[in-house]
């Protein structure tokens, strides 16, 4: 059955997925390989085995992924993309582990970067604000900031009832 708000899918898709979703594959290998996502709203969950499950996130669905990955050495990959789901066949940048992509709003990588994208999901949080509901031009901004070295600006609650409304006129 397919998730809500959707329609049943076309009938050359993989059998059992909706080719309208943004799939994401985690995983999880205690400390070798760890794929998780901090926030977002999946439509369709499917464990693939005790150490893999496959989430769908419906078109315009934002979400982040950590990605994190080990080696004889210690942290070899550590990275954060929060991204927005597409849908059918709209442009997408690709992302390991994300089939078929998504667009990408912000994309940090190394353990410091990555610790200071979840200090900014925390603050939000803090706001009493689901991070998948913020305008996603915070986001934008965020990655920017950080690239360029800068303290990206914080989310407030002004600027969420501001999204609110923009989203509700455009509507």
């Amino acid at each position: 059955m397919p998730p809500p708000g959707l329609s049943p899918a076309e009938p050359n898709a993989a059998p059992g997925l909706d080719p309208r979703l943004t799939y994401v594959e985690l995983v999880w290998i205690e400390g070798r390989i760890e794929r998780w996502i901090r926030f977002g709203t999946e439509v369709f969950e499917q464990i693939l085995d005790r150490r893999r499950r496959l989430l769908g996130f419906a078109p315009g669905a934002v979400f982040a992924f950590v990605r994190w990955r080990a080696g004889g050495r210690g942290t070899v990959l550590s990275r954060i993309d929060i991204l927005r789901a597409v849908g059918g066949d709209a442009g997408c940048s690709t992302v390991p582990g994300v089939t078929p992509g998504g667009e990408v709003l912000l994309r940090q990588s190394g353990w410091p970067r990555v610790q200071r994208v979840l200090q900014l999901i925390d603050a939000v949080e803090a706001l009493g604000v689901a991070p998948q509901y913020v305008a996603p031009d915070h986001w934008r901004q965020a990655q920017n900031r950080l690239a360029a070295g800068r303290e990206p600006e914080p989310y407030t609650p002004a600027r969420h009832r501001a999204w609110l409304l923009r989203r509700q006129v455009l509507s």
